[in-house]
């Protein structure tokens, strides 16, 4: 249980220090408004800031490179996880690109198809082979953040809204 909650919070902190880099960044610009970028723009530093971005999204909504921590949460006591896996911690990093999907141009969208997809077929067929009920949970809902990050990645993003919406109902 120690070691499950110490991994699900370094997993975390490395989401929160991509989003404050990023919000450094924004800063050093003079501007807070990241609407003035252009997704087409060659700039490194949009790129350093659209990397930071997603790296952060990814840690928060558990997709593959940093997935462990989600199945691995389940250590805690029912109401804790279930609120965990339901509405709040993890689709933190699905409503953060949904924030900057306008930002996103196709070699971001194809690098988050892959890396959802891999979420998404891993999820699921892990939740097709543990017997816990607990992690059967956490695995599909690691399924179902694949599919949100998925639909985001193909440019769906008032579905992906409505697939995180009634997720955090259900």
């Amino acid at each position: 249980s120690y070691n499950s909650g110490m991994l699900t919070v370094l997993m975390n902190r490395v989401g929160d220090v991509g989003i404050l880099l990023g919000i450094s960044l924004l800063a050093s610009e003079g501007s807070w408004n990241f609407i003035v970028f252009d997704a087409n723009q060659v700039n490194l530093l949009f790129k350093v800031l659209m990397g930071l971005i997603l790296m952060a999204a990814m840690t928060k909504s558990a997709q593959v490179p940093f997935s462990s921590w989600l199945p691995a949460a389940m250590a805690a006591p029912t109401p804790v996880s279930a609120l965990v896996h339901s509405s709040t911690l993890v689709t933190a990093g699905v409503f953060l690109l949904i924030r900057f999907y306008a930002l996103m141009g196709e070699n971001l969208s194809a690098i988050l198809m892959v890396i959802s997809l891999l979420t998404l077929l891993l999820g699921g067929l892990g939740a097709c082979m543990e017997m816990d009920f607990k992690k059967v949970i956490a695995l599909s809902t690691l399924s179902q953040l694949g599919l949100m990050m998925y639909t985001l990645s193909l440019g769906l993003w008032e579905l992906t809204y409505f697939h995180m919406l009634t997720h955090a109902i259900f």
